[in-house]
């Protein structure tokens, strides 16, 4: 089953795929954020160092009772939650409670909370999965420097794979990966699901991604869609494992028409990709300076 292998680092638990060890590695990685000063000019650490990815998951700061919210948070920085220890499991961050409190909003957050969150998707989340065309990604690397990136395709695009668990799929690229690199270092992703053109709502869904080559997720859901335009096919797909679910409302989403349009799909040519649109080429880039910095 997706939960198994999902919420396990156990070497028999991984897919077999056909990448290479070391890449299987990283793409059931988990990290616990550690600090920058961990890092080396390199950015990755030294070998077995403390900045290197670790296996166990982040723990949350510890729920104590501050009113007004007057503590300072565990170490590290985090803040200490001002709920007290009955409401240790609500939804959210400890810095999200935090500001609730400081900004009078705990009562509408309850009431939200207790009406809108859930810790999976229901019956009418996943018919709106099913239906959607488009998706927001939002990723951070293991210090927490984020990327947000656009997903699209036809309807279903996005397989439902259960009550806890969707996928999405990975196309060939600009070859950058940051999303995928990302969540190798920190499995954490948001997803905010829009449907600009209907309904005109939303759905986040927050929870852990692991990454899967296509041929591997396809040996365990022999039914993920294998009808994809113009032949383009998945390389590999994001597996989600919802952890929160919740409404986007309409109120600010603006309506759209789809047009017809013609598409270059597979085509390498920059013109048809667009081009230099923001005129950037040529631009002078920090990681082209070979000189060595002078303190």
């Amino acid at each position: 089953m997706i939960a198994d292998w999902l919420t396990s680092s156990a070497g028999a638990a991984r897919p077999g795929g056909t990448a290479k060890a070391e890449l299987l590695e990283l793409e059931l990685a988990e990290c616990t954020l550690p600090p920058r000063e961990g890092r080396t000019e390199s950015g990755h650490g030294e070998p077995g160092a403390a900045g290197n990815r670790v296996s166990e998951a982040p723990t949350r700061p510890v729920m104590r009772a501050v009113d007004p919210p007057a503590e300072s948070g565990p170490a590290g920085g985090a803040p200490a939650d001002p709920f007290p220890d009955g409401g240790g499991n609500l939804p959210g961050s400890s810095g999200e409670h935090l500001l609730q409190h400081a900004y009078d909003t705990v009562k509408r957050a309850r009431r939200f909370y207790d009406e809108q969150v859930l810790d999976h998707l229901n019956p009418r989340m996943k018919e709106f999965v099913a239906k959607t065309d488009l998706a927001f990604i939002a990723t951070a690397d293991s210090h927490g420097e984020c990327d947000s990136s656009l997903r699209a395709g036809p309807p279903g695009f996005i397989a439902v794979l259960g009550d806890r668990h969707l996928a999405y799929p990975e196309y060939r690229g600009n070859g950058v990966m940051a999303s995928l690199g990302n969540i190798s270092e920190n499995p954490h992703v948001g997803m905010l699901l829009v449907d600009f053109v209907t309904e005109l709502i939303g759905l986040h869904v927050n929870g852990k991604a692991r990454i899967l080559e296509d041929a591997d997720l396809r040996a365990i859901h022999p039914g993920l869609p294998a009808e994809f335009e113009r032949g383009r096919k998945p390389e590999r797909w994001v597996v989600v494992q919802v952890e929160e679910a919740y409404i986007h409302c309409r109120k600010h989403i603006p309506r759209m028409e789809p047009v017809p349009r013609n598409r270059a799909w597979g085509s390498d040519d920059a013109k048809r990709k667009g081009g230099d649109y923001f005129a950037a080429k040529g631009t002078p880039r920090p990681w082209h300076d070979t000189q060595p910095q002078r303190g």
